[in-house]
């Protein structure tokens, strides 16, 4: 009798969060787009497809309480070297869609996340761990810089419809940081 009532606790817990899920993933659907969520696509009990849902938010990925615990597991993960988690968005798919990890260093980081460290400050080094480019058909829809230091974790750059912003490549930062640097009195580039 207990093991039934534990089993219905369990049961009607699970309903409610799809419910919410489904209802979450409706809003979304919304700025993200039908192609992220044609029928038959992204399931509630998918780590994969909730991960990708929520990095595609351009508010966030931890902007809705539903985010959390799959981002949160996310990042243990990907700090663990596990790989990226997967999606399989079903019969028919949502082609174009997909998100990559890269890990951040200097020849792949934001340019205001870069500085000098090492001895005599002559490393140059990303204050982020790495970045998730999310695309959606196949365009970049948001970037997400997770561990980063200095911000609230993570900066979700956002590409999609209605942004303003422009795409940049990160393999560039580095040299125009010391470009930069070069130009500025008292740079590490000596330029006075």
């Amino acid at each position: 009798m207990h093991d039934v009532a534990i089993s219905f606790d369990i049961a009607i817990a699970g309903r409610r969060l799809l419910r919410g899920l489904r209802r979450w993933s409706i809003v979304l659907a919304a700025s993200v787009g039908a192609s992220m969520l044609a029928p038959g696509t992204a399931h509630g009990d998918d780590w994969g497809c909730r991960v990708i849902l929520c990095l595609s938010n351009p508010g966030g990925p931890e902007q809705y309480d539903e985010c959390v615990p799959p981002i949160g597991r996310l990042w243990a993960a990907l700090r663990h070297g596990d790989p990226f988690p997967t999606c399989d968005f079903g019969a028919g798919g949502s082609q174009g869609t997909s998100a990559v990890n890269i890990f951040a260093g200097a020849g792949y980081c934001r340019e205001d996340l870069l500085y000098w460290s090492g001895p005599e400050q002559s490393e140059l080094l990303c204050n982020a761990r790495g970045a998730i480019n999310v695309e959606i058909d196949g365009v970049l829809y948001t970037r997400v810089w997770w561990d980063a230091k200095g911000a609230d974790r993570t900066i979700t750059e956002f590409y999609g419809a209605g942004s303003t912003a422009i795409p940049y490549e990160p393999t560039q930062s580095a040299r125009l940081f010391l470009e930069r640097e070069a130009e500025s009195p008292g740079g590490q580039g000596g330029g006075e």
